[in-house]
């Protein structure tokens, strides 16, 4: 597989984890379940699937180049996707609910 493929999945891993750790905030959470409660267990494992998809990104990276060049095209990721998961929760957050689907049916 072509380099710039893994680097669309750095970004993908990306928008997953910030995604995800938006979702274990309470305000992102109602946007989704309409005003249910976020329950801890839920909010430690949205927490650490973020950490995780994070963490996997910058691991490709650092895989994928020397580790000074790789942290750069890692923090340079972040924004793009920072950006696709700001704009996807202000404009259609039921695009996120996918990454719930774990969680039980929604009411």
């Amino acid at each position: 597989m072509p380099d710039a493929l893994f680097y669309v999945l750095v970004v993908l891993l990306l928008v997953l984890g910030l995604a995800s750790l938006a979702l274990a905030m309470e305000r992102h959470w109602r946007q989704l379940r309409h005003g249910l409660p976020l329950p801890r267990r839920t909010t430690l494992a949205l927490r650490a699937m973020g950490a995780a998809a994070l963490a996997a990104s910058l691991a490709l990276c650092l895989w994928l180049d020397h580790g000074t060049i790789a942290s750069l095209v890692w923090v340079m990721a972040l924004v793009p996707a920072a950006l696709a998961v700001t704009f996807t929760f202000s404009w259609r957050p039921q695009w996120f609910a996918p990454l719930l689907c774990w969680v039980g049916p929604r009411p």
